[in-house]
């Protein structure tokens, strides 16, 4: 499955097309890689997602194409999330 559509599909970011600029500003990876939208997940894939001053690390638990709302916390496991003390200017959300 594709990775913005994960993303979507698990709710961890609401929109495909919000899922993929976060994508292309290399502010995911992927098993420690930079991912792009496209990058096709497997089953226990780890993704590091920066949000503003947040880092989330996930393990991918389950792949589907669609899940309903009580679903989605069986799709994913969080491992970690840390806070950042500085935030770089180009991780700045403008959208809020």
């Amino acid at each position: 499955m594709r990775l913005d559509k994960f993303l979507k599909v698990s709710r961890l970011i609401k929109r495909r097309t919000l899922a993929k600029e976060v994508a292309d500003q290399g502010r995911i990876t992927v098993n420690g890689g930079k991912a792009k939208a496209s990058s096709v997940l497997k089953e226990n894939d780890e993704l590091q997602i920066r949000f503003g001053q947040k880092v989330v690390t996930v393990r991918v638990d389950q792949l589907k194409e669609n899940a309903k709302k009580e679903e989605t916390a069986n799709m994913y496991t969080i491992l970690k999330e840390e806070k950042l003390d500085k935030v770089e200017p180009e991780f700045i959300d403008d959208e809020s």
